[in-house]
């Protein structure tokens, strides 16, 4: 249980730090300062990311120890796991507000800074923190109000939450795969590429261009900001519905690559 416990967290962790990757993006955009925000973001990614290493070693565990102990289904622990990466995202949507806030002035401190480092020690001051009460904002009406009127990119936002769906099932889909077909575990739980290489190739090509395009738009004038608004927010909601479709793919998908490799 303890195993089950720290995969939860882990994974509400990952799916917060890559859905606020989109606020700190959009800071940066109403900062005037794109490439400082990508920057930002980068070390908001690393933290998923080591999450991440971390959290496949307790997966595998988890597998292992099921096959061990047959009054112990792995299907339901993958679901909740699922269900922790829906929580994570919830939190950032909740969070989005603030972060974007914040994330304008980080950039702006990294520029005055020069470095990671210099941003640290200015951040750590006592006086930096007084007015950290007007950058605390709370999702509102008026945001779901901008987000349900306006155009927003549909077929990018279709195509998101498709990629997140994926990308969320992809591992675990291996994992269980492995635990349906004991005698190819190794080569099953390797083959999560087969899922999510369709999606990365999509998230390059597609995804990421459209967005890069958008900013770009938007810090000439052509696009206004409240427009990037409603299209990072819809992202987000587009995120939020690819964790719940992939509680619909986990066994589909694991019979396919059971079918691929064995």
């Amino acid at each position: 249980m303890l195993v089950l416990t720290c995969t939860l967290l882990f994974t509400m962790v990952i799916h917060t730090a890559d859905s606020l990757s989109y606020a700190l993006r959009l800071g940066g955009l109403r900062a005037r300062r794109i490439g400082l925000a990508v920057t930002v973001a980068g070390m908001l990614l690393l933290v998923s990311r080591t999450s991440n290493m971390i959290q496949g070693p307790m997966l595998g565990s988890m597998a292992d120890q099921a096959k061990l102990i047959a009054q112990e289904p792995l299907e339901w622990k993958l679901h909740a796991i699922l269900a922790a990466a829906t929580a994570g995202t919830l939190l950032a949507i909740l969070l989005f507000p603030a972060m974007v806030r914040i994330s304008a002035r980080l950039v702006v401190h990294l520029e005055a800074a020069g470095s990671v480092g210099g941003m640290v020690r200015r951040l750590v001051q006592q006086a930096r923190w007084r007015h950290i009460g007007y950058y605390v904002k709370r999702p509102d009406r008026a945001m779901a109000h901008s987000l349900l009127h306006g155009s927003f990119p549909k077929r990018l936002v279709l195509l998101n939450l498709v990629v997140t769906a994926v990308y969320t099932v992809g591992v675990l889909s291996a994992v269980y795969a492995s635990y349906l077909w004991p005698e190819h575990a190794t080569s099953m739980s390797m083959s999560s590429g087969l899922i999510n290489g369709g999606a990365t190739i999509l998230l390059t090509l597609l995804i990421d261009p459209r967005l890069a395009l958008l900013s770009e738009r938007a810090v000439r004038g052509d696009l206004r900001l409240a427009g990037m608004n409603r299209i990072y927010g819809w992202m987000l909601v587009s995120r939020l519905g690819g964790t719940l479709l992939a509680q619909l793919l986990l066994v589909p998908f694991a019979y396919w690559i059971g079918w691929m490799i064995g």
